[in-house]
């Protein structure tokens, strides 16, 4: 085991000073983008004003053929773009590939001054962070960078699920953790095709009515995700990292890419990632909490006082644990409000 008394030490001699806190700001969309398209690259500026992170692929549906040129588009884009107050971030390839090594040196040797984190696929358990650890620290040291550059790791196996409390407090670069639903399926042999997202054939159903054993019964259907997105929302939250939803893979149904993203933000996650332009606006609206909630909770907070005791509101109770939800959400709004004016605006903050 590690010494807790060390696990804000640097692991290389020059490396810089690992945080004692992770930074918290907007991360309400993860835009992926293919950095090897030129095309592509062309309307990041504009994106980047409309997404919280920008995070240049270059592993799933980047072409064999095409991982070089995609990470030369990367570091092309770090060196010759300032992206503002929207962060950027880069997808590696998985640990047991032949391009991650390439990956690494180049991100952090030639893009490192720019990028904020490593986004981290297939993460089995602490093992495989400690090492991608020790490789950041090595290239930190070689190349004289001043900040640590974080890790973010995406839950997409069976072992990572059952590591995932070991995995989240296995750095202090850990950033945060996304849900990576398709190849979680494949993972767990999950009979189902779709990325992320409910499934039809996932369902309840209401018992037969004794009277009439024949009538319709109603279904509803069910989330295959729920008990996942739980687990990692608490191994992260337990940790003081961010969790995250991924993608939803069905760009033609806005309504229930806007549905699974809602699930994810009313259980604690902070954002999600968008594969086409269109969802950055649904994870920017979802994530972001209401006016009237906001409104509500500075009512509650105001009238709470110290934060103890109870008070009737509307009819309603409030108490210690509720000035605390309430918090949350006003907490939320101010860290949005700096982004975003408009939303200051609404929130009147």
């Amino acid at each position: 085991m590690r010494n807790p008394r060390n696990f804000t030490k640097p692991l290389a001699i020059g490396a810089p000073q690992p945080l004692a806190e992770i930074p918290v700001r907007p991360s309400r969309s993860l835009h992926f983008f293919d950095p090897s398209n030129e095309r592509m690259a062309a309307k990041l500026p504009a994106i980047a004003e409309k997404a919280d992170i920008l995070v240049a692929n270059l592993e799933d549906a980047i072409e064999a053929g095409k991982k070089e040129a995609a990470r030369e588009g990367f570091v092309k884009i770090a060196r010759e773009n300032d992206f503002g107050e929207t962060q950027l971030w880069t997808r590696v390839n998985s640990l047991d590939s032949p391009w991650f090594l390439d990956d690494m040196t180049a991100a952090v040797g030639e893009a490192g001054r720019t990028l904020e984190a490593i986004v981290l696929p297939k993460v089995q358990g602490a093992w495989d962070i400690h090492f991608a650890d020790q490789l950041l620290a090595l290239l930190e040291a070689r190349h004289g960078l001043e900040r640590p550059i974080l890790i973010h790791a995406i839950l997409e196996t069976a072992l990572g699920v059952a590591n995932v409390e070991e995995i989240a407090t296995a750095s202090p670069r850990m950033q945060g953790m996304s849900l990576g639903p398709a190849d979680l399926a494949a993972s767990r042999r999950m009979k189902t095709t779709r990325v992320g997202g409910g499934h039809p054939g996932y369902l309840v159903r209401e018992d037969p009515d004794g009277q009439r054993p024949d009538a319709a019964r109603v279904t509803a259907q069910q989330d295959l995700w729920h008990y996942t997105m739980a687990r990692m929302v608490d191994a992260c939250v337990s940790s003081g990292i961010l969790p995250f939803y991924g993608p939803f893979g069905d760009i033609g149904d806005p309504l229930a890419c806007e549905d699974q993203f809602r699930n994810a933000f009313l259980m604690g996650c902070v954002g999600a990632w968008s594969l086409h332009p269109s969802q950055i606006e649904i994870a920017r609206r979802v994530f972001s909490p209401p006016p009237d909630e906001v409104h509500w909770a500075k009512r509650v907070i105001a009238a709470m006082g110290d934060g103890t005791g109870a008070v009737m509101m509307d009819g309603k109770m409030q108490d210690d644990a509720t000035v605390r939800q309430c918090q949350v959400v006003v907490s939320l709004a101010r860290l949005i409000a700096r982004r975003d004016p408009d939303l200051a605006a609404a929130y009147e903050l």
